[in-house]
């Protein structure tokens, strides 16, 4: 019984100090813990940098393509509010467009060996759509692949919307805009996450780590 009554009566301080907030001594004292947090930030660092040899990222490649709305044309009144319509309705066509069966068909025609269910897993993001240059993203293990991705959804989408545009059907692209590959050749691939980005969030979460618990569970 005066085991049991003890354990207990150790599990109820225990949560007292976890729940406890922390004083200011203990506050303090953790600041002034210098070696701890350089040894705590370098061991996050390694560990971070481990997991960036052990498992790297896939590599990204990006193509553009310039799209050019030309309001000056559509809108040639100049008013604002038409405008914005007209770019927020025009820009979610051409997403749609861009992330179309017909766009992703013949990018899995032109890169040997991918499905469209591979294209539609992530591999493929796009940003910045807006007037002017449209980035597109691939990510793959292969940096050759990654290349060949990118280039064939930039031209892909870019003839997708000229086709479009020349049937110019009920409901669909304004004859107005206009698109341009800019970048679909000579690309450069890089990780999709750096090095640096690893070990700098190593580091923060093993600071992170270790300072509350720390702060938590030090018992006096």
């Amino acid at each position: 019984m005066k085991r049991r009554s003890r354990s207990k009566h150790i599990e109820a301080r225990r949560r007292s100090i976890v729940f406890a907030p922390a004083s200011a001594d203990d506050v303090i004292g953790l600041l002034l813990a210098w070696r701890f947090w350089l040894l705590a930030g370098l061991a996050g660092a390694v560990l971070g940098g481990a997991l960036y040899t052990l498992a790297p990222p896939p590599f990204r490649a990006s193509a553009t393509v310039n799209v050019d709305f030309h309001l000056e044309q559509a809108w040639p009144q100049n008013t604002d509010r038409e405008q914005f319509y007209y770019l927020e309705r025009e820009t979610r066509k051409l997403i749609e467009i861009a992330m179309s069966d017909s766009t992703f068909g013949a990018v899995a025609t032109s890169v040997p060996d991918v499905s469209m269910e591979y294209l539609r897993s992530g591999v493929l993001q796009l940003s910045q759509p807006g007037s002017g240059g449209w980035h597109f993203h691939a990510d793959d293990k292969n940096p050759d692949r990654a290349v060949l991705l990118a280039g064939s959804w930039a031209r892909a989408f870019a003839d997708e919307v000229e086709r479009e545009v020349i049937l110019g059907s009920p409901g669909g692209l304004e004859p107005y805009i206009t698109v341009d590959v800019t970048q679909s050749e000579s690309i450069v691939p890089d990780r999709a996450v750096t090095l640096g980005l690893f070990l700098l969030i190593g580091a923060g979460a093993a600071l992170l780590l270790s300072s509350l618990a720390i702060l938590l569970f030090r018992f006096r």
